[in-house]
């Protein structure tokens, strides 16, 4: 059996889809599910049972488990960048990832967690997933500081020989639906234009940038799914990894895709910044994926413009976005 934390989630809730995709189910799903809408994401899929993250940790230390968990694909976590709880993050965040990762190796199970892109912060140093330069980073708000200190902790204990950790860049595409402000801009982008006609983009508030032409790593849900299973797959697969396409696109790129997916002259407006996020924001993000290709990922990934349009046109422009065309995600 497999545990997926966070199954309910984003990226949780696609790799659910991507073991059904193989034939496989035997899947415990722990998460919680809450007051919002999340819970579909888990209509279309397959597993063998679901329990709340908060019983699942406290039974597996027990022992409850023993014998009948194949190995863990940790997703569950606080992904808001703008949580200002920090105590809460820590316990969330930090705390839990290391007594999955703990029990794990003790058991001598496989385990692979979510760090973030987020960790890399401004980017100054650079978007090298070698070991070595973890502790040059410095994470711009509490939520990238969490992930990070993962990365620290598993580093200084040695355990990135024995576990795999993976920096998602942007991640957009099918059941992120539930993420509120954490949706990605093409989710967003697309809510906009069906509401107003229009897409509203930040300035830019550094004269490197053009309005709209702040610079990321966008990776759609399905090659984030790929890459997730083929080091999930590979016991040599240790350490951290980035996910993402290894190209910087602008979010004007972006927003023009989407109107072009749905058929529309692009209409973009430009607002300030918001000044309390304008010194932690992220400019430009590249995931270097050298790492990932020496192991053997060869995958060709979807274009920005693909995967776009794929999205909108499978799913968001389908009567149930959840399904999709052809009960795909």
């Amino acid at each position: 059996m497999i545990v997926i934390t966070g199954g309910a989630g984003f990226i949780g809730s696609a790799l659910i889809w991507g073991f059904n995709r193989r034939g496989f189910d035997d899947i415990l799903v722990v998460d919680e599910l809450g007051s919002d809408e999340k819970w579909k994401n888990l209509v279309n899929l397959r597993f063998a049972d679901f329990i709340h993250k908060d019983e699942f940790l406290p039974r597996l230390e027990k022992g409850d488990f023993a014998g009948s968990i194949d190995g863990i694909i940790h997703m569950g976590a606080c992904s808001s960048t703008t949580e200002q709880d920090a105590d809460f993050l820590l316990r969330n965040n930090f705390d839990y990832t290391r007594r999955l990762a703990l029990w794990s190796v003790e058991k001598g199970k496989r385990f692979v967690y979510a760090s973030s892109a987020a960790t890399y912060g401004d980017g100054t140093q650079g978007f090298s997933d070698d070991h070595s330069l973890l502790p040059r980073l410095r994470p711009l708000n509490m939520y990238a500081y969490s992930k990070h200190l993962v990365d620290l902790w598993a580093l200084r204990n040695g355990l990135l020989t024995r576990i795999a950790g993976i920096k998602y860049f942007n991640v957009f595409g099918p059941n992120e639906y539930h993420k509120g402000d954490m949706r990605s801009v093409v989710h967003k982008a697309f809510e906009q234009i069906q509401a107003t006609g229009k897409v509203r983009l930040f300035k830019s508030h550094i004269p490197e940038y053009k309005d709209g032409w702040q610079l990321r790593d966008f990776l759609y849900i399905k090659d984030a799914v790929d890459m997730t299973l083929f080091i999930y797959d590979r016991a040599d697969a240790q350490g951290i990894f980035n996910a993402g396409t290894g190209k910087a696109r602008s979010f004007y790129d972006l927003v023009v895709a989407v109107f072009n997916a749905i058929g529309k002259e692009p209409q973009i407006e430009y607002f300030d910044m918001p000044p309390p996020i304008r010194d932690k924001y992220q400019y430009f993000t590249r995931a270097e994926i050298v790492k990932l290709q020496n192991l053997g990922y060869t995958r060709e990934l979807f274009s920005l413009e693909d995967a776009i349009t794929e999205y909108v046109r499978n799913y968001l422009l389908t009567d149930d976005p959840y399904l999709g065309k052809d009960a795909k995600l």
